[in-house]
């Protein structure tokens, strides 16, 4: 099978490409895509060629791993068929390039058991179950304190503050630098950082993936009190220590989502407890792909580029 993907051949030179995949092997499903998400956190960084060295990574790659699609053929005992709409974290289903992470195709070929069904009334929204899904696994377990306090108000720090108010829990402070980003709260306060006075946070999220802001954060939490860094970062992090020592400050990275993340995470949107409206604010054909990642990785008034799969030939 043939299929047209975005093809990363290297720093900032993006195009689609016709490329073959590999044939479904027993428990694989094909899956054409509709949608698929454009993340300004790791795919911005093998955009710029800043990423540093990561498992599977190497030039040509097919980028994405925020997708939604249809599913148009299930081996026997995949527990799909035909018609099913999923949300897709990506594939490794290509010749001659690396999926890293593979789901920016018009169709793919992955294990039935790393899709998830997803409400087709959804639409392009159904892409952003991952990003959900990580701000869910930032903020759920034991120990883990919900944010009083949100570093970045891009998608991610929004899906965080949702999942806080969703919980029950008071609703966050968030700390926005862009004044075009400030817009768009529900039921929480976005504010300039240099406006706020506190220094009595319990936890503090960033999502904003700025190490240099971690003494600032530090100065901020009550004794005992927690930084948890739900963003990625390239360089090398570091925080005078005697700040620190005096506030017992405790950090905590939080890694990519699990399973359970995403189930969790669709109940709560099938529940209505958790919107994701509001996040996408581009969309584009995936024709137009290299001009949708500049722009997704340049225009600060862009917080989630969607491309539209559906006229992919």
């Amino acid at each position: 099978m043939q299929t047209t993907a975005v093809l990363l051949n290297g720093p900032r030179d993006l195009n689609l490409a016709d490329i073959t995949l590999t044939p479904p092997a027993d428990g694989d499903i094909v899956v054409d895509i509709r949608y698929t998400g454009i993340s300004t956190g790791t795919e911005k960084l093998f955009w710029s060629g800043r990423m540093p060295p990561f498992p599977g990574m190497g030039y040509p790659l097919v980028p994405g791993y925020e997708a939604t699609g249809e599913v148009v053929e299930a081996t026997p005992g995949s527990g799909y068929r035909p018609g099913d709409q999923v949300f897709v974290p990506g594939a490794n289903c290509y010749e001659g390039a690396f999926g890293l992470f593979g789901a920016a195709s018009h169709r793919i070929v992955t294990s039935a058991d790393r899709v998830t069904r997803v409400d087709s009334t959804l639409g392009a929204e159904g892409a952003l179950l991952a990003l959900a899904a990580t701000a869910r696994h930032a903020m759920a377990g034991l120990d883990k304190a919900v944010p009083d306090l949100i570093v970045g108000h891009g998608t991610l720090g929004r899906l965080l503050a949702r999942l806080t108010i969703a919980s029950g829990a008071p609703a966050p402070t968030v700390w926005e630098t862009d004044p075009s980003r400030r817009s768009g709260a529900t039921d929480y306060f976005v504010i300039d950082p240099s406006d706020d006075t506190r220094r009595d946070y319990r936890a503090i999220y960033d999502a904003s993936g700025n190490g240099a802001l971690l003494n600032d954060l530090v100065d901020r939490i009550v004794k005992g009190g927690e930084i948890v860094l739900a963003g990625f970062y390239t360089d090398p992090l570091s925080f005078a220590f005697p700040p620190a020592f005096m506030k017992e400050a405790r950090f905590r990275i939080a890694a990519e989502w699990t399973r359970d993340d995403l189930d969790v995470t669709r109940a709560l949107i099938d529940g209505g407890a958790l919107s994701l409206s509001g996040l996408i604010t581009h969309t584009r054909p995936a024709g137009e792909a290299a001009n949708a990642y500049s722009t997704a990785f340049t225009d600060p008034a862009c917080l989630k580029m969607i491309l539209d799969w559906s006229s992919a030939a």
